[in-house]
C-alpha cells in the first residue's frame, strides 16, 4: 500500500453547542482540523501509510495534535516544534435557515512563521509515493508558500505523485 506525506496547517477548532452563535454560547466544544490532517487521518483510516507533516507550538496544545494524530494512526515522526500559537477557527453550527459561519484566527501561528530549513524534505520523503498539500498553505504566509515550494522540488526529484487541491471559495461581495 502506498505511502501518503499530507503539509499543512492543523488547527484548534471550537464550535458552539446546539447551532447557538458565538455571542449565545457559553462554552465551546473543541476538536482539530485542517484539510491535509484530515486527509492523512482518512487515508490512514483506509489503510494507507500516512504522515502529517507541519510546524505545531511546543506546548500542551501541540502535545494534544500529536496525540490525535497519533490515536489516528497518522506519522508524526517529521513535525516540527516551535513557534508562538497553534492557528484557531470558531464554528457556528447553522441551525434551519442560518448558515454556518466561520471565524479564522491563525496570523502568526507556527506554520505562518516556519523557516523553509528547518525541514528536512529529504529525509521526510524517504519511502514516500504521493505527497498532499492544498491550495491554502502556500497561502498562509509566504514564509509557508516557501516550504511548499521546496517540499514540490524534493518530491519531484525523488520522483514522488504530487497531489495539489485547490479550494474556490465563494467570498461575499464577488458576482462571479
Amino acid at each position: 500500500m502506498a505511502k501518503v506525506i499530507t503539509l499543512g496547517e492543523i488547527m484548534l477548532r471550537l464550535s458552539t453547542p446546539r447551532n447557538e452563535k458565538l455571542i449565545q454560547a457559553k462554552s465551546l466544544d473543541m476538536c482539530f482540523g485542517g484539510g491535509e490532517a484530515n486527509v492523512a487521518v482518512s487515508l490512514a483510516n483506509f489503510g494507507y501509510e500516512s504522515e502529517f507533516v507541519t510546524k505545531l507550538v511546543d506546548n500542551p496544545l501541540g502535545d494534544c495534535v500529536i496525540a490525535e494524530l497519533k490515536k489516528m494512526n497518522v506519522i508524526t515522526k517529521n513535525i516540527v516544534r516551535g513557534g508562538d500559537r497553534l492557528g484557531l477557527y470558531f464554528l457556528e453550527t447553522g441551525g434551519m435557515i442560518r448558515p454556518s459561519n466561520v471565524v479564522y484566527d491563525r496570523a502568526n501561528s507556527s506554520i505562518a512563521d516556519a523557516n523553509v530549513d528547518e525541514f528536512d524534505f529529504y529525509k521526510i520523503f524517504d519511502g514516500g509515493d504521493w505527497f498532499h498539500f492544498s491550495g491554502i498553505t502556500p497561502a498562509i504566509s509566504d514564509k509557508a508558500s516557501l516550504i511548499v515550494k521546496k517540499a514540490c522540488q524534493v518530491a519531484k526529484e525523488k520522483k514522488i505523485k504530487i497531489y495539489f487541491l485547490m479550494v474556490f471559495t465563494y467570498l461575499k461581495g464577488m458576482n462571479s
